[in-house]
């Protein structure tokens, strides 16, 4: 997604050169402000890279559902810190910490990558700050590590292939290889499809691995065509589902294997993948197809703000800014009230634009999957894969 002009003009980008404080620090106290000051958020979110236009996506959706409170929470203003986490897990900790100490935001919403979000989980469980994540799925985040003041606002990785096994063993895929990038996401993203294939019957002859973010994927499809399977299984997303895609085709599989993905594949890449992405089938909690009245009103409003149609990464931007907004109200905008905060924000029913979804008690969403198809460059409903499907949230155990 192209940034838009009223997002540009709001850029500000910490990069500055102020000195950072030490990562023990973030066992002291942290600063408190007069509650009659600005709530100060940090977006920690990729600008640059492959993940690029999932962050702005992420970014205009928060900052929409801002906008229809007047850009205030519970009562107050709102400023707004950016940060470009580059996708790189290494600076995960430093990063955050910047926004922390540095910075000093009440809020940090991030991110994308799963390696970097342990970065933040880290700080956020060691700082206490209040931490929306808006896309990572990384497991840890709302089982072993989770915390009362994390909440995620989109899925765990293992959801969307949760709700993919069963559909593929419908239509009679017996036998299929996986292949996704080597990393956090795509691991836990196969242990869902692995865990729902298999129990429909599934069986799976090869998972196939490269390492983030390497997009040279030719010897590997030249792999899955010796292999002749039933279907291809994937996780991929951002600027290199794009190019999976485009290579898939082009190695002459399309049309041959049927190919079937966690929706990220099929997420903000259609245009540029163009007819090669026809008939892939995906499983996912939004769709732009989706025909609700909350739909048509939220892609109406985000089109007239940023000139641009939104996507799943849009909604659950918009979605953490909507909870956001329903904790703020709760304690008139004293996010230090942490007890009546976090209880707001655990009990909320988001009125979403993929349908009305609940928080579990690890602080992930409960919500529908929905199967699939592409069509003339839209992701098409064909109904539910999975309903009020919810993650195990298996070693959570809040402090």
């Amino acid at each position: 997604m192209t940034r838009s002009n009223a997002l540009s003009r709001r850029v500000l980008l910490a990069h500055g050169g102020a000195a950072l404080v030490g990562a023990s620090a973030l066992t002291l106290p942290r600063l408190g402000r007069a509650q009659t000051g600005k709530i100060k958020i940090g977006l920690m979110l990729p600008y640059t890279g492959t993940f690029a236009q999932i962050g702005n996506a992420i970014e205009a959706g928060f900052r929409l559902a801002l906008q229809e409170q007047g850009n205030k929470l519970g009562g107050r203003e709102v400023e707004i810190v950016k940060l470009d986490d580059e996708s790189d897990p290494s600076k995960g900790v430093e990063n955050a910490s910047k926004l922390v100490q540095r910075d000093k935001v009440d809020v940090i919403v991030g991110t994308v990558h799963s390696g970097v979000q342990m970065g933040i989980q880290k700080v956020a469980r060691e700082s206490g700050v209040l931490c929306l994540i808006p896309n990572a799925g990384v497991l840890a985040a709302t089982r072993a590590l989770c915390a009362p003041n994390v909440f995620r606002t989109s899925f765990s990785n293992s959801q969307p292939t949760l709700a993919l096994g069963k559909p593929m063993m419908d239509k009679g895929l017996k036998k299929v290889v996986w292949i996704s990038w080597k990393y956090a996401a795509g691991e836990e993203a196969f242990d869902g499809f692995k865990e729902s294939y298999t129990k429909a019957g599934g069986t799976i002859i090869k998972d196939l691995w490269l390492p983030f973010p390497n997009v040279e994927f030719q010897a590997l499809l030249t792999e899955i065509a010796s292999l002749k399977p039933d279907a291809v299984a994937c996780m991929f997303a951002g600027a290199g589902a794009g190019k999976f895609i485009s290579d898939y085709a082009a190695a002459g599989l399309k049309g041959k294997i049927p190919l079937w993905g966690s929706g990220f594949l099929t997420e903000g890449v259609l245009e540029a993948a163009g007819p090669a992405a026809d008939g892939i089938m995906t499983t996912l909690h939004y769709s732009d197809s989706l025909a609700t009245p909350r739909n048509r009103q939220f892609r109406t409003e985000y089109a007239k703000a940023f000139k641009s149609q939104p996507d799943v990464y849009s909604v659950q931007g918009y979605d953490a800014g909507l909870l956001l907004v329903q904790g703020a109200k709760a304690v008139n905008g004293d996010l230090n009230a942490k007890p009546a905060l976090y209880k707001a924000m655990e009990s909320a029913v988001i009125d979403s634009p993929r349908g009305k979804w609940t928080m579990s008690r690890a602080h992930n969403p409960v919500q529908d999957f929905y199967l699939r198809v592409v069509e003339k460059g839209e992701n098409k409903v064909l109904g539910v894969a999975a309903k009020a499907l919810s993650d195990s949230g298996a070693g959570c155990k809040m402090a």
